[in-house]
């Protein structure tokens, strides 16, 4: 290995060694690894100038403006406020409702905010029906997770990997290009978690936890955000919803329809709000979430190293050794229970950084369209429910209902599982190699 490839690698273990030992912000670990990086000449300048100003980013920080703006004007918590109507009316039958309509907003928004929101509520409902809060807590974050797989800007992971896809010269995903295989896991997934999801909690429904009344989370911040600014109850202003959900739901088609990019449509969107006085810019900045933003271009810089160093080309080479006389199949499944494992013990930010190179290579390597191994990267890399810290979401939840970590175990496990083998025969059908 070249002196760049061994430094690439000592950066890359030194990361995910901090990342697990979890005493330091995850966003200043990925600053300190590009830092090193960049003064060790392993990247250039001008690479980590465009790992911050990378389409990911663009859009990103576009969608969490516009969101903020959604919330500002108070449309969500009015259709918070009706769904809790519908819910008394329904009973438990109210509350999936609700969850799947949480889920289909976390298609089209950041689920860390949708759960932030969409918990207390969830919460308070249950509690209000005489029903444990434990039963559908868990459900929620898990069904944000699978609903995010379904379209490119439904996850950070998806758009990470795509820019990650990009800089190794492959072409874009559309919008709605991953939802054949999305879609199928997600119904599968929220159908086995209204059927058996109360059972495998079994007892732990009926012992009381540490119920928090304040959904402020002040775990893993950089992977959180500011719980704070989409937990304060806004008044509904008419015409700034109008226009914020236009604007949304504007950008979001123009995408749709190939006009531009995502991150143009989205970043056009965010500045039209500014302009159109829904948001100041002081509260589009409060909205940016930085932490989040900061973190992938940190590791971003990383990916490019990889590249850059052939560290990628070198770990497949590897990987290929083991896996060529099996075929394209075996390689795609070893890739994606690799992907979902690692998930489970680092951010999705780290595990699509380290993935999405050698998902390239390795079809490459192959002879075989990269598009199936890019879809395993990004699906795997979200699908993380066996354990309270794989995504998020199941730590806001994991703290507010007071589960035990092996709630989560029971529980998510065999929703890994399920998932898994969803997702491989979905990308075998509208991913052929």
């Amino acid at each position: 290995m070249s002196a760049d490839q061994l430094l690439t690698l000592a950066v890359l273990i030194g990361v995910v060694a901090a990342l697990i030992w979890d005493r330091v912000r995850s966003d200043v670990v990925a600053l300190a690894g590009a830092a090193v990086l960049l003064i060790t000449g392993v990247v250039r300048p001008v690479e980590v100038q465009g790992a911050f100003a990378s389409p990911a980013i663009i859009a990103l920080a576009s969608l969490f403006v516009i969101a903020y703006a959604l919330e500002l004007s108070g449309l969500l918590d009015l259709a918070i406020v009706s769904a809790v109507r519908l819910c008394r009316r329904l009973g438990a039958a109210g509350l999936w409702l609700l969850l799947g309509a949480i889920g289909c907003l976390s298609c089209f928004l950041n689920s860390t905010p949708i759960v932030v929101l969409g918990a207390p509520v969830i919460r308070d409902v249950a509690t209000t029906l005489k029903l444990p809060p434990k039963r559908y807590l868990m459900p929620l974050s898990y069904i944000t997770v699978l609903t995010g797989c379904c379209t490119l800007i439904g996850t950070s992971t998806n758009l990470l990997v795509d820019d990650m896809a990009r800089v190794a010269g492959q072409p874009r995903f559309g919008i709605f290009e991953i939802t054949p295989v999305g879609l199928p896991m997600a119904l599968v997934g929220g159908l086995y978690l209204f059927l058996f999801s109360g059972k495998l909690m079994g007892r732990g429904l009926t012992e009381d936890g540490p119920v928090a009344r304040d959904v402020s989370i002040n775990v893993d911040n950089a992977q959180v955000g500011d719980a704070e600014l989409f937990a304060e109850p806004r008044p509904f202003d008419a015409s700034k919803a109008a226009i914020a959900a236009a604007v949304f739901v504007g950008a979001i088609a123009a995408a749709a329809m190939n006009v531009a990019p995502i991150a143009a449509t989205a970043f056009a969107g965010a500045v039209l709000l500014i302009l159109l006085r829904v948001i100041s810019p002081d509260q589009a900045y409060g909205g940016l979430r930085p932490q989040i933003l900061i973190l992938i271009a940190g590791m971003v810089v990383i990916g490019i190293a990889m590249e850059e160093s052939r560290l990628a080309a070198v770990a497949t080479r590897m990987l290929v050794g083991s896996l060529q006389e099996f075929g394209p199949l075996a390689a795609l499944i070893v890739l994606y229970a690799v992907t979902m494992v690692l998930t489970e013990l680092l951010s999705n930010a780290t595990v699509a950084v380290l993935m999405t190179p050698i998902a390239v290579a390795l079809a490459e390597s192959l002879g075989v369209s990269t598009r199936p191994f890019l879809v395993a990267v990004m699906m795997a890399g979200s699908a993380a429910f066996a354990t309270p810290f794989g995504y998020q979401t199941n730590v806001i939840v994991y703290q507010m209902a007071g589960y035990r970590y092996m709630d989560f175990v029971r529980v998510g496990l065999p929703l890994n599982l399920i998932t898994f083998a969803v997702a491989i025969g979905a990308i075998r059908i509208f991913f052929p190699f």
